[in-house]
């Protein structure tokens, strides 16, 4: 990656981005703290791309970023709202949490988060407005949380078995019927399965401004009731008759491999580029959209609001968001993760780098649809595990 070596010299040239007055005091501050950073440790490559972070704030800032792998955020705010019921104020074990939807929601309705602190970054100032970085699943973040990255829901399928994809909720269903036992989606509540639940439910809402708003018993029976009947009809044709799901897209993604399956799904882009260059999915492999768009939305870091290392976890979340950071997730041969700057801002250098793709990844444009209020997620999870859980 030879780009990076002019991407350190590049950063200079960058428009100066905004720096509160006491930001040199921060990093004073921040200088010996150790950072417990806690954050999804499923992936290999998002779990190096942390590793390559800790020992860059280590050289340059003096922070101990320490990963605590999880495998749902929601844990996280267990542990947070236990520790603060007992008492624990100023001594908490999570600096920094990456989240997103209900888990934020849940920690700022309980006043559990450090903020507002977001806005105040130097490297605010480069971050792009026009994607949703001020609101969370129609949550309003107000400074509570920093942008990180983004995603958007990717199907994934082979040429050599299925050249022509489905581009829709009803094709998909045509699809499966034609292909009995060859389509799946990971059960809820894994976080692939309930994306896969919003998406469909977006393309079948009779009003999609309803999501919008947090969910009641009435709504959610006017907007869900064309799901359940499309759920009905579609999971007879699933893999196994739709009794039993893949527990992951991991999963999914080896059973495509393995030809069980004729397609999956991701939620990052380029993943399947990043499938191809491992060989865990053959050459043919290819990513494609919905005609009418597919469910995004933008991930985040928040701090506790009995975060010990307060200092130096907003010290990594500014450099999450500097250019050399935000350009490095973005290569395909690293992690492959969109990111939350304005491109236009950026060097020359570090925009060819970002604009960079390769074979397997999304290649066409593919409209984003806004995720649902953050209330709706659990409302769909119960109802779907009371519906088809106990199959």
């Amino acid at each position: 990656m030879k780009w990076f070596s002019l991407t350190a010299l590049t950063l200079s040239l960058c428009v100066p981005f905004a720096a509160h007055a006491d930001w040199a005091k921060t990093e004073a501050e921040a200088k010996g703290q150790s950072v417990y950073f806690n954050a999804w440790g499923g992936g290999e490559a998002i779990n190096a791309y942390i590793a390559w972070v800790a020992q860059e704030v280590k050289g340059r800032y003096g922070v101990e970023l320490r990963h605590v792998k999880v495998t749902d955020a929601a844990e996280v705010v267990k542990r947070v709202q236990t520790e603060v019921a007992a008492g624990r104020r100023t001594d908490g074990s999570v600096d920094l949490v990456w989240i997103n939807g209900e888990n934020f929601r849940n920690l700022k309705q309980g006043g559990l988060l450090f903020g507002p602190w977001a806005e105040s970054l130097p490297n605010w100032g480069a971050v792009d407005l026009n994607k949703p970085v001020r609101s969370d699943f129609s949550v309003p973040t107000e400074g509570y949380e920093a942008p990180w990255g983004t995603a958007q829901l990717t199907f994934i399928a082979d040429k050599a078995r299925t050249p022509t994809p489905p581009r829709s909720a009803a094709e998909l269903l045509s699809f499966a019927k034609a292909n009995p036992g060859r389509v799946s989606y990971p059960k809820p509540p894994d976080f692939h399965g309930t994306t896969f639940l919003k998406q469909v439910l977006i393309e079948l809402a009779p009003d999609r401004k309803v999501l919008q708003s947090p969910v009641s018993p009435a709504s959610f029976g006017a907007a869900t009731a064309q799901l359940w009947a499309y759920l009905d009809q579609l999971h007879p044709a699933l893999w196994r008759s739709g009794k039993t799901f893949p527990a992951s897209a991991a999963e999914m993604h080896r059973m495509l491999a393995d030809g069980e399956l004729r397609l999956s799904l991701t939620f990052n882009p380029n993943e399947a580029a990043n499938l191809i260059s491992s060989r865990q999915l053959p050459a043919t492999a290819y990513s494609f959209g919905f005609a009418g768009g597919t469910i995004g939305n933008v991930h985040f870091v928040a701090i506790p609001v009995n975060a010990k290392a307060r200092a130096g976890a907003q010290v990594v979340a500014n450099f999450l968001l500097s250019p050399e950071a935000q350009a490095r997730k973005a290569d395909i041969t690293v992690w492959g993760d969109g990111s939350v700057l304005d491109v236009n801002k950026l060097p020359a250098s570090i925009q060819t780098a970002m604009r960079k793709t390769a074979p397997g990844a999304l290649a066409e444009a593919v409209p984003t649809l806004a995720e649902p209020h953050a209330s709706w997620v659990e409302a769909l999870e119960s109802e779907w595990l009371k519906r088809y859980g106990t199959r």
